[in-house]
Order: structure tokens, then sequence, then C-alpha cells
């Protein structure tokens, strides 16, 4: 949500701390996963395969991200198909958020150029792959006993409510900062509402505000269709959605903006407030 400013990223160790969980995490999980359906011939895992290869080429083909970047990006498509097989699946979701932020990526370059907030021609690196939709991944992962020994309803509505979410937040964050430098208009610092330049970390906008909700929607609403979700279910990952949208903005301005925390980090944990939340609102 917040402007991002993409040239000279500070505090690089923390974008490598997020390849190290995400990356090792998900890539453990695929191997156990297409140990146990090798021996009983599951279809999924070549299902899996080709579409996450498939997704991952892509990306890379359609220059929205480095070939590193792509690899990434295939590993979590596996998570998230592994996590929901089938024509029903997480990827759905997945493929409109990132229809959506590479749109919005492109749209108004010029104009972001002069700002110098534009993203890098080469596309996306790993770390901000894994920052965006790290969080996604990890909650297609059992990462509790209960998920792992005792799956339930219960459980694997909150992980795929958890997932959604996290999609959602990151499509709304990406629209509202890349469509809000275009048609927005001076930002606002979102903790004191004073004007700032754009591509301040926690500047925010009206139109990128509304562009980002909207997005969120969108996601959500594909996600309903596609696991046909109760109204309530949409409605908990859309409010989620944009209370991660705030929660960038806020850690940007506070956090960011002080060198405590990159761009990274900030979108990563944007993710995670809307997935937690909504994980725990849907069992509430």
């Amino acid at each position: 949500m917040h402007q991002k400013n993409y040239p000279g990223r500070p505090l690089h160790w923390q974008s490598q701390l997020l390849l190290l969980i995400v990356v090792p995490a998900s890539s453990i999980w695929i191997f156990l996963q297409a140990m146990n359906e090798w021996t009983i011939h599951d279809p999924v895992l070549l299902q899996m395969a080709g579409i996450s290869i498939a997704f991952g080429l892509a990306v890379w083909l359609a220059r929205a991200a480095t070939g590193y970047a792509a690899a990434t990006g295939a590993i979590i498509t596996a998570c998230l198909y592994l996590c929901t097989p089938g024509w029903r699946t997480a990827v759905v979701p997945l493929i409109v958020m990132l229809v959506l932020t590479l749109a919005a990526t492109r749209i108004g370059r010029a104009r972001k150029e002069q700002l110098d907030t534009a993203e890098e021609k080469r596309g996306r690196n790993a770390s901000q792959v894994a920052a965006n939709l790290g969080v996604a991944a990890l909650a297609a992962i059992p990462l509790t006993a209960a998920q792992l020994f005792t799956p339930s309803p219960r459980t694997g509505m909150a992980s795929l409510t958890a997932i959604v979410a996290a999609l959602a937040e990151a499509a709304a964050d990406t629209l509202s900062s890349e469509l809000g430098q275009v048609y927005g208009g001076r930002p606002r610092l979102l903790t004191t509402l004073k004007p700032v330049p754009a591509g301040t970390d926690g500047g925010i906008t009206f139109a990128g505000t509304a562009i980002g909700c909207i997005g969120a929607a969108i996601v959500a609403a594909v996600a309903v269709l596609t696991f046909q979700l109760n109204l309530r279910t949409g409605a908990i990952i859309v409010s989620c959605a944009i209370l991660g949208l705030f929660a960038d903005s806020f850690l940007g301005a506070v956090f960011e903006r002080r060198g405590w925390l990159n761009n990274d980090a900030v979108n990563f944990l944007s993710t995670l407030v809307a997935a937690i939340a909504a994980g725990w609102l849907v069992q509430v």
C-alpha cells in the first residue's frame, strides 16, 4: 500500500532470511509429499509438477521475474497445489493475483520512472517473491500437530482462508502502491496524514487505497467461486486483506522509514497479519 522505493535496498539480510525460511520449508514439504504420493502412484504428483513448472516458465517468459524468482514462484505454486489439488485449487486465485499485479506494474511506467519508483525491467527477484507469496506457501504446509496428525475440516478451512487472505493482501498492496503513484496524486503519510513525496515509505493515496481494496475483493471473489465458500468467509478474507494493507503502510511509515525493516520484510509481515487474522476469524 505504501509507495515502494525500489532502488538501494537496505537491510539485505532480512530479504535473505525470508528466502531461507520460505524456500527450504516449502521444498522439504514438497519432497515429503512427493515421496508419499510416488509410492501410491498418485497423479497429483505429475499434476503438481506440470502446473508449477508451467507457472514458473510463464512468469519468467513474461519478464515478470528473474530466473531464480520464477523458480521460487514455482516452488510456492507446488505447495499451494499440493494443499488444494484438483480443479478447486489455490493456484486459481494465485494466477488472478499474478495477472492483476503484473498489469499494475506496467501501467503508467513512464510516470513511475519519472518518480524513480518503477520496478526493475528484469522483474521481481527471488526475495520479493518470497516476501509476497511466502506466507501463502507456509499457510499451505501443516505447521502444527493438529494439522499434521489430526486434520479436520476446521483446520483445513483455516489454512485455506489464510492462504487466500495472504494472496488478496499481496494483490491489494501491489495495486495500491503501483497505481496510487499513477492516479492518486500526492500521497500522505499514514501516521500523520501530512503530504509526503511520492515513493515515501508509508505514503498512501485515496485512489491507491480504493484500488487496493478492489484488488483484494477480486481475489477473494475468485476464491469464493473456486472453493464455493460462503459470503461470511469471503467477507473475512476481504476485511483481513484490507487490514494487512493498512498494516503494510503502518510498518512502512514507522519501521521502514527508520531503517529497521526493509520492503521485503514489511511485505512479508503484512501478508502474515492478513493470514493470521483470517485463519483465526474463520474459526470463531
